[in-house]
């Protein structure tokens, strides 16, 4: 008896040295991001395994039981080490800090964070305050700006707020603001100046293609920013007090589970900056302006329990733009702003399983008053959209899942326009306001499909209109070692919302219309591949090409806005089809006294419409062949830093005449082909010095001198064309004129924060 139950203990004990327990978990920043390719060494019975974290920052592993090493390493991150005895089934919650910095009561410099971080399928991770010595002019981070320093991004011009990412029009990019709200108001002062304010927003995603299923309703890019998603520990200010404008964030804590933070700017640019937009050159088109804005940011969050989190967001923006031409007796105003509010509630259900429900409203409306002589013009249009999402976040199997639900209203009025003369009772009205539904089901997976190949495979599938839209999206990453990966991808995207954009410069009276019987949604079909290779512990070289194809585009080619009873959308908006395909290179080093990176971006864009160019395909106006970006800070010490841009790109192209003739003494022109001509070359660097007064974790006190175009360059916004006539009318002098908006703008502020 006693040899049996012997014999029985070491069979028991046998098969229970052969049992595997799973070791899974994932990786984040003390910011809460997810981080992927983060390298993992682990070590089990003297045995080292190496693995990389998925799309989602996750890993999972078996292992026999016993003692368990773990060494995590991102680039960019404190490494970090873990040590524990294997037992049963064990899930780790990892987080990492940024940079060498050494955390203790000591001085820590912001360049020490990571500032950019590459993810996945080329996507980038933004830091925006490890970014803020990069020049600008208000001394704050400028997010939309530093995109078009990045490849495949065109750069927009002096006065534009829109950004051209792979040859897409600017209405086919998605900014979600607290990575849930889209926002359709996407400037101040033509672009000039950030749309939000840079301290309320630690944290920037970006991803070029859409990759991610719970993103769509566009057909080229997706802009997350992500507020702060922790209780403020302590009462904070930061901020900075400027010549031409000034902003400040409180951060509030009411208690241990519950606080808010809260940001506020405003400008004063009128009293500064008229006099440097007047001076030095007889283009600018600026006389006897008036421009002010003002933006608000509110978080509020509450830790309600330990597995549930509430949280609140708030934007709200305003500007107002006067302009008076005494040579034309011409008075414009121009107003727009945005609003939005999205209650939030994240609840962790398991170890394994999270879970979000949001809701959104969110409203951008523009209006634009023209007053000349006797005439008197107003046009108006808002976009206004209620939503609610639903989404689930899961391992099966060490294999990550997100399954979700949409829904979003929307109502829009795209053109309120009213014409009167003002000394008599003659006028016309046109108005008409939209409603329509998008109801969206979407899920993603993240298999392991072999040791080094991880996929991301997503289905998003739209209902609009009593119709269904099939969205598939791939992504394949290859990991050869702990330096190098590969990845290529897919995507199909379908846009219901369209911005019709009626100037060249991106003025506010840009107004967006939904898909109806006659303008069906726009449809795109991406392939891109590239690779990202670490070529040294401080840099990381990308390359990268893509090809897209579009069909179902709108082009409104006036120019203007219609003013007459016969203009409608309908009569004239025309559809067409469109390609783009491009090369992208990016070196990035991210370390060290001097860091930065370099950028280059070849690139094509083409456009098809049946009713413009004789039916012949021809070149986007934003179509800019080639686009080179240097960025540059460099840390002198602990009390100075520099920073420098350095832009050079193709100009934009534009619809010059060829020839002229008369009709009964009228000069008439006459067209060879759409977007025939091209704008000069545009080179701009900018500037900034950093002296700090006090820099640790709480106190920080710093001036900031900017120099926006530093050498005073002319860059043109547009071309006019001054025509002069012989008195016989036999001949014509046509000479083009550069326009600028801009010339060199130096900037001084004080950045705080105690």
């Amino acid at each position: 008896m006693r040899t049996i139950i012997l014999v029985f203990l070491l069979c028991f004990a046998y098969s229970f040295g052969q049992t595997k327990f799973r070791v899974e978990g994932n990786v984040k920043s003390i910011q809460n991001i997810d981080l992927v390719e983060t390298n993992m060494a682990i070590v089990s019975k003297n045995k080292k395994t190496e693995v990389i974290t998925d799309s989602l920052g996750s890993f999972s592993l078996q292992f026999e039981p016993g003692s368990i090493k773990i060494l995590i390493n991102h680039f960019g991150f404190i490494e970090k080490e873990l040590s524990f005895e294997l037992k049963k089934d064990t899930t780790l919650n990892i987080v990492l800090k940024n940079g060498d910095a050494n955390l203790k009561e000591v001085n820590v410099t912001n360049s020490k964070k990571n500032f950019i971080t590459t993810l996945s399928g080329g996507k980038l991770l933004f830091n925006t305050k490890a970014l803020s010595s990069m020049p600008t002019l208000l001394g704050n981070t400028d997010i939309l700006k530093l995109l078009q320093l990045t490849p495949g991004v065109q750069n927009s011009g002096d006065a534009n707020g829109y950004i051209y990412v792979r040859g897409s029009d600017p209405g086919h990019n998605s900014i979600l603001y607290g990575g849930e709200v889209p926002i359709y108001g996407m400037s101040h002062l033509l672009g000039f100046f950030p749309f939000y304010n840079s301290d309320h927003i630690p944290d920037v995603e970006f991803d070029k293609s859409s990759t991610n299923a719970k993103y769509g309703g566009r057909l080229s890019s997706t802009l997350s920013l992500i507020t702060n998603n922790k209780v403020p520990k302590q009462f904070s200010i930061q901020g900075n007090l400027g010549l031409l404008a000034s902003q400040a964030t409180f951060s509030v804590p009411i208690t241990q589970k519950t606080g808010f933070y809260f940001s506020t700017r405003r400008t004063y640019i009128d009293e500064v900056v008229t006099p440097f937009l007047n001076s030095g050159s007889d283009n600018n088109d600026v006389n006897d302006m008036k421009y002010g804005f003002s933006d608000s940011n509110l978080t509020f969050i509450t830790n309600i329990s330990k597995n549930h989190q509430f949280k609140f967001d708030t934007f709200i923006s305003n500007d107002k733009f006067n302009i008076n031409d005494s040579n034309l007796a011409l008075t414009t105003t121009l107003k727009w702003g945005n609003f939005s509010v999205s209650p939030i509630l994240i609840s962790k259900l398991s170890a394994k399983a999270t879970m979000s429900n949001s809701f959104y409203y969110t409203k951008y409306t523009n209006f634009l008053n023209l007053r000349q002589s006797n005439l008197e013009a107003e046009v108006s249009s808002f976009v206004r959209d209620f939503g609610f999402k639903n989404s689930i976040n899961f391992i099966v199997n060490g294999i990550p899942i997100e399954l979700g639900l949409q829904y979003a209203n929307h109502r829009l009025k795209p053109q309120n326009i009213q014409i009167k003369d003002i000394s008599s009772v003659n006028g016309f009205m046109q108005n008409g306001v939209g409603k329509t539904n998008e109801y969206t089901f979407f899920g993603s997976i993240k298999p392991k499909l072999f040791e080094n190949v991880i996929a991301e495979l997503g289905l998003r599938l739209d209902g609009y209109n009593s119709s269904f839209y099939f969205q598939p999206r791939v992504l394949i990453n290859y990991y050869l070692d702990a330096k190098s990966s590969f990845y290529v991808s897919f995507a199909k995207q379908n846009q219901f919302l369209h911005l019709i954009t009626t100037s060249s410069v991106g003025i506010p009276t840009d107004f967006w219309i939904a898909s109806f019987d006659k303008i069906r949604p726009q449809k795109s079909v991406e392939f891109s591949i590239g690779s990202n290779h670490k070529i040294s512990k401080n840099s990381v070289f990308s390359l990268g090409g893509f090809y897209r194809s579009m069909k179902n585009l709108l082009e409104y080619p006036y120019g203007v806005t219609q003013f007459n009873e016969m203009s409608t959308i309908n009569n004239d908006l025309i559809i067409g089809k469109g390609k783009a395909y491009g090369l992208e290179m990016m070196l990035n080093k991210t370390k060290g006294k001097f860091k930065g990176w370099l950028s280059y971006t070849w690139s094509l864009s083409e456009r098809n419409f049946q009713e413009l160019n004789n039916g012949d395909t021809y070149f986007a106006k934003y179509d800019r062949r080639h686009n080179l970006s240097l960025v540059g800070m460099y840390e002198l010490n602990l009390k100075w830093n520099f920073g420098i841009t350095q832009i050079f790109t193709s100009g934009n192209r534009f619809t010059m005449p060829t020839s002229w003739y008369f009709i009964n003494n009228n000069p008439v022109k006459e067209y060879s082909g759409y977007n025939n001509a091209q704008m000069p070359n545009y080179i701009r660097t900018d500037f900034s010095i950093n002296y700090f007064f006090v820099k640790n974790i709480k106190k920080e006190s710093a001036i900031n001198f900017s120099i926006y175009n530093t050498f005073n360059l002319e860059n043109p916004v547009y071309v006019i064309l001054n025509v002069e006539v012989n008195k016989e009318f036999e001949s014509v002098v046509v000479a083009p004129q550069n326009k600028v908006m801009y010339r060199i703008l130096p900037s001084i502020s004080w950045k705080f924060k105690f």
